[in-house]
């Protein structure tokens, strides 16, 4: 028996597959626009390298990102607290700190740029609003690459601004200026020392008169004056006792599945190690005031802990 072959079916498979093919298929990677959920920051791109104005910039996954330099307003953005830089991964999340005011807010970076200047970050008006850099178009910046948690990371994919960080110490804030003028060649010139008053001049000691000589004998002479003894010296009052300071914020550097990795943490930060459910936890403190506390971070983040933050002790 011989089955007829239908020779219409190869042209309607043709056909099919053309009304399957829906057009080509872009293989540049971009952020979806307002994203909701964790996987809004999900794929993450990094992109290849480019040029702006001369200098060729190469994206790069650096978690450990932490530099200094100057933040421009973009117009891009609106309201929400975002930016755009030219290397880090898409999206990142970044805290921008300001060098004049020590405000620190939380962004994140969804943008290549700027795409006119070599700028360290380029902020939407939002964010420089948060930031309070409304009236300056090149403000001193710190950019530092960070992983926040999810809440924080909603409220950004969702337009809101996250809660603001603990604003930076002025010895911190001064490093870091320093730091900056160093990679700008600029000096600047040491404050001018206020001269020290002049001493006011010993009074001149009172004339003594001569006494009268009586006529007929010789004059009696003066006696020399006697100096009046020093004054003995006042008792140096007791030292008043050390308060106790009450230690009201710590430091929590980090949390470590590792009991050795928490003991190195501890001592490389000067802070204790100590079980807290199955994890090792290393803290700083306590502190009796937020400056100490603040003085401490600074000392966990410069280790390389860049994710210490400041609690308060309970």
């Amino acid at each position: 028996m011989r089955f007829r072959v239908d020779q219409s079916l190869p042209f309607a498979a043709l056909i099919l597959l053309a009304a399957c093919g829906g057009g080509a298929i872009d293989s540049t990677p971009a952020l979806a626009a307002g994203g909701q959920g964790p996987a809004g920051d999900y794929p993450v791109v990094v992109g290849p390298a480019y040029s702006v104005g001369g200098t060729t910039h190469t994206p790069v996954d650096t978690m450990n990102f932490d530099t200094v330099g100057r933040a421009e307003v973009g117009g891009e953005g609106g309201s929400t607290v975002t930016a755009a830089h030219h290397t880090l991964p898409l999206p990142s999340y970044v805290e921008v700190t300001s060098l004049d005011s020590g405000r620190t807010i939380l962004v994140r970076v969804e943008r290549r740029g700027p795409m006119q200047s070599n700028a360290a970050i380029e902020l939407s008006p939002g964010a420089a609003t948060q930031l309070g850099l409304v009236d300056q178009t090149r403000a001193a910046v710190r950019v530092r690459r960070v992983n926040p948690i999810e809440p924080e990371r909603a409220l950004l994919r969702s337009g809101q601004p996250a809660p603001a960080r603990m604003d930076t110490p002025k010895s911190l804030l001064g490093v870091l200026y320093r730091k900056l003028d160093t990679q700008e060649g600029v000096t600047r010139p040491a404050p001018d020392a206020a001269p020290a008053p002049a001493p006011a001049p010993a009074p001149a000691p009172a004339p003594v008169p001569a006494p009268k000589p009586d006529k007929g004998k010789k004059p009696k002479p003066v006696p020399a004056p006697v100096p009046a003894p020093a004054p003995k010296p006042a008792p140096a009052p007791a030292p008043a006792p050390a308060a106790v300071a009450k230690g009201k914020f710590v430091v929590q550097v980090g949390a470590f599945a590792n009991q050795a990795n928490a003991k190195a943490a501890a001592a490389k930060t000067g802070g204790s190690a100590s079980m807290a459910g199955k994890l090792w936890r290393v803290r700083m403190g306590p502190y009796a005031s937020e400056a100490d506390a603040r003085a401490a971070l600074a000392k966990a983040r410069a280790a390389g802990y860049s994710d210490a933050r400041i609690q308060r002790a309970g």
